[in-house]
């Protein structure tokens, strides 16, 4: 007697693979994924809603926790919402070296994506060469800010504070030096025949598809997709610098690689333009000269009794913007990541609403997955490049 009866398979919360505390229930005939139902809320935490109880300074560490892999990147998008509620304009240095430090974040961030992907399918040896250079722009993080997970540097109207004196030296050293390594993961990865086999034609998504799921970043681009925020919509003197966005074909998780490698080397071009950028613009001028927003210089504080009760009021009772709603969306490493802010006019946000790119990528899990072999849902989670604290937010 032939039997049909259906498997119901838990892939996680604890496996490996799935990258945080992730659970898909997959329903199998054999080793065919009929189902592929993700499962969330093991992480959440509850990060807007608790901002509605905190200062807007106060905020801005919650928001390096939400896509841990790109931190800066995160505040970053929350620091343009706010700056366009306040109405505040950002100097030119301030506004280079931040999309200096969220371009080194993308390719930390894409280094950290492709060492563990590669991992998930059996190659060991990438994610140890991803992480020599990764660990390079680790030590720029903590050079600017004493910290190299959670680099806390942005700051509502610019920067805690400007570059040190060794940051540009070292800036430069990875600029050059990175091209050549990046050569290292094409030649570990690209013509292998397992890697092509593993990748190739698997979690194919159609330009239309990827737009109906709402999909962004290279997830879209992968299925060419013509869209970066950066150039098209652009913030913080995107639209001074040239780059190139990288597009696939076929829309598989073979191309969404190569489109995340080529990323990696247009982030790389364009840190090169903003330090030749900083080389022309007067060093301190990092802040915006409001001071609603900004703290006042030590000096003032130490000697002058308007500067102390500035300093004092900023800290105390912190930022009062206007009443008002403001939506900033960012080209985060993983896609669109946008911030809704509404404010009554107090310190704290009346209501602040996240969209997180990892979110909607992984609504699609299902689409990608039936029909395809269980050892394939491994590549779908790796290619979507999720992170969990960005799902449950």
């Amino acid at each position: 007697m032939k039997r049909t009866e259906t498997m119901l398979l838990n892939l996680g919360p604890s496996h490996p693979s799935t990258h945080g505390v992730l659970r898909v229930l997959l329903e199998l005939d054999g080793e065919l994924i009929l189902r592929a139902d993700p499962d969330i809320g093991y992480l959440h935490r509850g990060i807007e809603k608790m901002c509605e109880y905190r200062t807007y300074h106060r905020c801005m560490p919650l928001m390096n926790r939400l896509d841990y892999l790109a931190g800066e990147v995160n505040l970053f998008g929350f620091c343009l919402a706010m700056e366009k509620l306040l109405g505040i304009e950002v100097p030119k240095r301030a506004q280079y070296i931040r999309v200096m430090l969220a371009e080194l974040t993308r390719i930390a961030s894409h280094l950290f994506w492709l060492g563990t992907h590669g991992h998930d399918l059996g190659a060991m040896t990438p994610l140890f060469y991803a992480f020599r250079e990764r660990e390079k722009i680790m030590d720029l993080c903590e050079m600017v800010s004493g910290a190299r997970m959670f680099p806390l540097y942005f700051r509502i109207g610019g920067l805690a504070a400007d570059l040190p004196e060794a940051f540009i030296p070292a800036a430069w050293e990875f600029v050059k030096s990175f091209p050549e390594k990046h050569q290292d993961y094409h030649s570990l990865l690209t013509k292998n025949e397992i890697w092509i086999e593993r990748t190739k034609d698997v979690g194919v998504m159609t330009a239309d598809e990827a737009l109906d799921w709402g999909w962004s970043g290279p997830m879209a681009r992968g299925s060419g997709i013509n869209w970066d925020l950066r150039r098209d919509n652009p913030y913080s003197s995107y639209e001074e610098f040239d780059f190139v966005v990288p597009l696939g074909k076929n829309g598989d998780t073979y191309d969404r690689y190569l489109v995340r490698m080529e990323e990696m080397l247009q982030a790389n071009r364009i840190v090169r333009q903003a330090l030749e950028k900083l080389a022309d613009t007067p060093p301190g001028d990092i802040k915006a000269k409001d001071s609603r927003v900004s703290l006042p210089p030590k000096d003032a504080v130490y000697n002058d009794i308007a500067g102390l009760i500035n300093h004092f009021k900023l800290i105390q009772e912190g930022i009062t913007p206007p009443v008002g709603e403001v939506y900033q969306c960012i080209e985060a490493p993983k896609g669109e990541m946008g911030f809704y802010i509404v404010s009554d006019g107090s310190p704290q946000p009346f209501r602040l609403k996240i969209r997180g790119p990892s979110f909607i990528n992984l609504s699609a899990m299902d689409k990608l997955a039936r029909g395809r072999l269980l050892a394939d849902s491994i590549a779908l989670i790796g290619t979507m490049d999720i992170v969990l604290a960005d799902v449950d937010r």
